[in-house]
């Protein structure tokens, strides 16, 4: 499979989709792997990690379009970042999926989830009553996923551990839609950011990206 999506969010920043459709084997073959990556994929279950791990980093080799190797590792954060190219980069998978999102002067974070009814039942663990107060009742489920995206999104491209979603990530209220934009902030001890996320629906998954 090709890339499914992608978008050109300005000059230099981008994100594109891979559905996953092809097996292990397949993956792995289309990838320059040094010996620590090859011991990691070695440890992984066969199942939906595998390919996960696999198909983001087909997909950033295919967004990247280079035959160097690429040196994508993971910081004290957990943070993917190139070791060897000028991007920042984003990874995100769900079920079928994985996402990847790049940009040449910015931090970048992507989230991509498929979308299902459990989300009300765990809402109150990323969403404050004021925000509760603004989902639609027409479309409760998405606007959800479209906030837990966001909050996502924004937490991937801060980059830094023990940030909570409920307690330090706010969103503004907003109408949801296919695809809009909404405003977050990110409080926490002195930091103080404030991001503009857009979001989008594809198939039955929401994606929010945001650039810092």
């Amino acid at each position: 499979m090709a890339i499914a999506f992608q978008k050109q969010v300005d000059s230099d920043t981008e994100f594109a989709l891979w559905r996953i459709e092809e097996d292990a084997v397949t993956l792995y073959n289309q990838l320059q792997l040094n010996d620590e990556e090859k011991a990691f994929v070695e440890q992984l279950a066969n199942g939906k990690r595998n390919l996960h791990w696999l198909s983001t980093r087909v997909l950033l080799r295919t967004m990247l379009n280079t035959e160097e190797y690429i040196d994508c590792k993971i910081d004290e954060h957990g943070k993917p970042y190139l070791a060897n190219l000028p991007y920042h980069i984003s990874l995100s998978h769900s079920f079928d999926y994985a996402a990847v999102m790049i940009s040449r002067s910015r931090p970048v974070g992507i989230d991509i989830e498929q979308i299902k009814q459990k989300v009300e039942r765990i809402a109150h663990k990323f969403m404050k009553p004021a925000e509760m107060a603004f989902i639609s009742s027409q479309m409760p489920i998405e606007h959800l996923y479209v906030c837990w995206c966001a909050k996502e999104a924004v937490y991937k491209c801060y980059g830094r551990k023990e940030v909570s979603f409920l307690d330090n990530i706010d969103l503004k209220a907003f109408e949801v839609n296919t695809s809009g934009n909404l405003d977050a902030s990110l409080r926490k001890d002195d930091v103080a950011l404030d991001y503009r996320v857009d979001y989008l629906q594809y198939e039955d998954y929401m994606v929010g990206y945001v650039k810092g």
